[in-house]
C-alpha cells in the first residue's frame, strides 16, 4: 500500500479486538435495547377494583368535561387560568375537550392496593374476576383506554398469598374471556428488593407454562414507592438491579409519591412530586433505565380540584404546573387521582407540545435536508430522534394533528418513525 491506501493494523488485528469484544456487544444488547418505540400513555388513572367498570373512563370524562363547564367555560376562562396566550388557549381548549369526549382516560388501572385494601377472599375474587370482565369488554372497543389492567397487592409477607391469589385469578378469568389483550398491564407496588421483582417474573413465567401463553408475553411494571428501592444497604443504586432482575419483562417504573415521601420522613403538607427528595429518586429512576427500553412515569398530587370555583382553580394551576414540570424533566406519563385532573393533565401536555411546535419541527425539517438555508441550531443525530420523539408523543395523544406536523417538517409519519428510531 502507499499514500492514503497504507495502513499498519491488519484485518486479524481487527478480528481479535471483535471477538474480544463479542461478550460485551451482548450485553449491551441484552441490557440496553432502546426505546420500545411504541406510544406510550401520559397518564395512568387508578380506580378502587369495587368502583371500577366498563363505564369508568366514560364517566371520568364527562365528569371532567362537567368540571370545566362549571369552572372554566370557554377558552378564554381556561387561557387565563393556566395563563396561556389567546391563540395556544383556544388551541389547547378545543383540543382537550374533543380528547374528554373521544379518549378521556389513555391507561386505566383497577387497584387492589390502598385504593382496595384487605377484603374476605371471596369478594376479592369475585372483584378480580370483575376486572377482568371489565378489561376484556374495553379491549378494541373505540373511545377505551388502550392500556388497562391492575394493581396486585405487593409481595411483602403480610399480603403476598393474596396478591398472588388476586392476580392469578384476574389472568385466568382473562383467558377464560378470550385471552390477554394486547393493551393489558400488571403493576407490583411497593417492591424493596431485586428478589421480588424476580419472584413476580418467575410467577409470570409459571403463569405462562401452566396456560400455553408464549415466554414473555406477561410482562410488568414496578413502583418505586420504598427508599430500598432507589438506594441499597451496600450503597448502589437499586433500581438498576430491579431492571436487571425483571429479566426483560420490566415495561416501567412508577414513582409512588406519597409513600416514598413518608419514607424519607416528609411530612404531610410537604408530599409533592416536587420535593427534592423526590427530584432525587426520580434522578436516579431515570438514568437507571435510560437505554433499558423501560419506561418512566410521574407520581400523582393529592390535592384535589373540588369545592367552590376558586378551590378547583387552585388546584387546577398546581396540578398544571406539576405536569409541566415533569414533562421538562422528561417524566411523559403521571398518574391522576380524580376525573377533575383530566382537564389540566391534557391542558399541560398539549400546550407543552404545541409551543415547541414550529421550533422543533424547523429543527428537523432542518436536520433532514427537508428545508433550503439550514437552522441556527446545529443538531446531531441523538437529538434529531429527540425531536422526533417530541413530535411524536404530540401525535399519539392528540395535542398535534398528521397534516400540521407533515407540511411543517415535510415528513411523513413514517419517515417521523425511522428517524426516531422506532
Amino acid at each position: 500500500m502507499t499514500g492514503s491506501d497504507r495502513r499498519t493494523l491488519t484485518g486479524a488485528d481487527v478480528a481479535r479486538v471483535g471477538a474480544s469484544l463479542a461478550a460485551t456487544d451482548a450485553e449491551l444488547a441484552r441490557r440496553y435495547p432502546g426505546d420500545p418505540g411504541t406510544r406510550q400513555p401520559v397518564h395512568t388513572v387508578y380506580v378502587p377494583a369495587d368502583t371500577a367498570g366498563p363505564g369508568t373512563p366514560r364517566e371520568w370524562g364527562d365528569r371532567a368535561l362537567a368540571a370545566l363547564d362549571a369552572h372554566a367555560p370557554d377558552a378564554a376562562a381556561f387561557g387565563e387560568l393556566l395563563a396561556l396566550p389567546a391563540g395556544l388557549a383556544a388551541e389547547v381548549h378545543d383540543r382537550v375537550r374533543a380528547k374528554l369526549r373521544r379518549e378521556p382516560v389513555e391507561d386505566l388501572r383497577i387497584d387492589f392496593e390502598d385504593g382496595y385494601g384487605p377484603r374476605p377472599d371471596a369478594e376479592e375474587d369475585a372483584a378480580a374476576r370483575a376486572a377482568a370482565r371489565t378489561v376484556a369488554e374495553m379491549a378494541g372497543r373505540q373511545g377505551a383506554p388502550p392500556w388497562a389492567g391492575i394493581r396486585m397487592k405487593c409481595l411483602e409477607a403480610a399480603v403476598r398469598e393474596r396478591g398472588i391469589r388476586t392476580l392469578d385469578v384476574f389472568l385466568t378469568a382473562l383467558l377464560d374471556a378470550g385471552g390477554l389483550p394486547d393493551g393489558l398491564v400488571v403493576t407490583l407496588p411497593k417492591v424493596t428488593f431485586p428478589a421480588q421483582v424476580a419472584a413476580m417474573a418467575e410467577l409470570c413465567g409459571q403463569f405462562e407454562r401452566a396456560a400455553g401463553l408464549p415466554e414473555g408475553r406477561i410482562r410488568f411494571e414496578v413502583q418505586i414507592e420504598t427508599t430500598q428501592a432507589v438506594l441499597g444497604p451496600d450503597g448502589t443504586a437499586t433500581v438498576s438491579r430491579l431492571i436487571g432482575a425483571a429479566a426483560g419483562r420490566l415495561t416501567a417504573l412508577h414513582y409512588g409519591t406519597f409513600d416514598y415521601s413518608a419514607a424519607c420522613g416528609v411530612g404531610p403538607s410537604h408530599q409533592a412530586p416536587d420535593h427534592p427528595a423526590a427530584d432525587h429518586a426520580k434522578a436516579v429512576m431515570q438514568v437507571a433505565a435510560a437505554g433499558t427500553g423501560v419506561r418512566l412515569s410521574d407520581g400523582s398530587t393529592n390535592v384535589l380540584p373540588v369545592g367552590s370555583t376558586q378551590d378547583v382553580h387552585t388546584a387546577w394551576r398546581l396540578h398544571y404546573g406539576l405536569v409541566r414540570r415533569s414533562l421538562a424533566r422528561a417524566y411523559h406519563q403521571g398518574w391522576d387521582m380524580h376525573p377533575a385532573h383530566l382537564p389540566t393533565r391534557y391542558a399541560a401536555v398539549y400546550a407543552f407540545c404545541r409551543e415547541d411546535l414550529d421550533a422543533a419541527a424547523a429543527r428537523l425539517a432542518a436536520y433532514a435536508g427537508k428545508r433550503a438555508g439550514g437552522s441556527a441550531v446545529l443538531d446531531e443525530p441523538a437529538t434529531a430522534r429527540a425531536l422526533c420523539g417530541h413530535l411524536l408523543r404530540g401525535l399519539d395523544c392528540g395535542a398535534l394533528d398528521p397534516a400540521e406536523v407533515a407540511s411543517r417538517t415535510g415528513l411523513t409519519r413514517g419517515e417521523l418513525d425511522a428517524l426516531a428510531g422506532r
